[in-house]
């Protein structure tokens, strides 16, 4: 699992920063947290092919994190896009993409894609290898923050196979999927050769006053990505646009217990950001900013 920071400024793109925009690149795909103008673009310098986006999450309408949609839809088209993509939102995301289609000349049947409404949160979308919920913030406009949960994995222990004379086969199969097995008139459960890694977990809290709701969504994840908007100084501003301080974020990190906080979504005011994680690591000591094209891996 690799995590590529493709925009982090609020509001307006800079010379240094691109608007929100972040990909998780697993398994072959990307899933996209927000898609701020120029993101394809960013996607290119990064080098992420296009086609393997699978999955795009808008926190919220704002312009700044889906300027880049419509251009990303359009190349998607005319790349032999051959999955479904799916587009995940708040409440009004279904009129919002008829809309936004209908301001471009843009052939539908050239890509497959399925638009969804998160309003209340939850699991929105599940396959056998990752989970991702969703629960509502508090911005101006409908606004939710999303989880992404790698499943846990069973890994066969070799050592302990071969002391107990299983080939390599069908029978490690079963005991791959949890599954007892008999062999040589004994019966072995999958907990006597193999182990559980436990999968990682990315909580992504975008545009939001401070709510209970981005604790829950940071609750041990092993990486937070929180907006960072303003400065302790504008605390009055934050809460008047309903965004967090950089303190705030340290806060959530804080209590939700998580492994380490990434800030982004900084005002263009900041031209650096230490400031910002100074304040933060008040709060949680495991704070760094991001940048465009930061890259972690998980």
């Amino acid at each position: 699992m690799e995590i590529i920071f493709l925009g982090t400024s609020a509001m307006v793109p800079t010379k240094e920063r691109a608007q929100s925009a972040v990909a998780l690149v697993y398994e072959g795909e990307a899933v996209l947290f927000d898609c701020g103008e120029n993101t394809q673009r960013q996607m290119k310098i990064a080098n992420i092919p296009l086609p393997k986006v699978s999955t795009i999450l808008i926190s919220h309408w704002h312009g700044d994190h889906v300027l880049g949609l419509p251009g990303l839809l359009q190349s998607l088209s005319g790349h032999d896009y051959d999955k479904t993509l799916h587009i995940i939102g708040p409440r009004g995301t279904k009129k919002h993409m008829e809309h936004l289609l209908q301001a471009f000349i843009f052939d539908k049947s050239m890509i497959s894609f399925e638009v969804h409404e998160c309003e209340k949160g939850g699991i929105i979308r599940e396959n056998p290898s990752y989970m991702i919920s969703a629960l509502p913030l508090d911005h101006k406009v409908p606004t939710i923050g999303f989880v992404f949960v790698e499943k846990d994995k069973r890994r066969i222990d070799m050592e302990k196979a071969k002391a107990y004379g299983i080939p390599n086969g069908p029978l490690l199969g079963d005991i791959q999927r949890g599954t007892p097995i008999i062999h040589g008139k004994r019966r072995i459960l999958p907990e006597q050769v193999s182990y559980i890694v436990k999968g990682k977990k990315v909580a992504y809290v975008a545009d939001t006053s401070m709510v209970k709701n981005c604790i829950t969504l940071a609750k041990e994840a092993d990486i937070l990505i929180c907006e960072s908007t303003y400065d302790k100084a504008l605390e009055d501003k934050a809460e008047e646009h309903h965004h967090l301080t950089a303190e705030q974020a340290g806060m959530i990190a804080s209590q939700g217990k998580v492994g380490q906080l990434v800030l982004t979504h900084f005002s263009g005011r900041y031209k650096e950001t230490d400031l910002l994680v100074e304040e933060a690591k008040l709060q949680f000591q495991d704070t760094i900013a991001a940048r465009d094209f930061l890259r972690i891996k998980l």
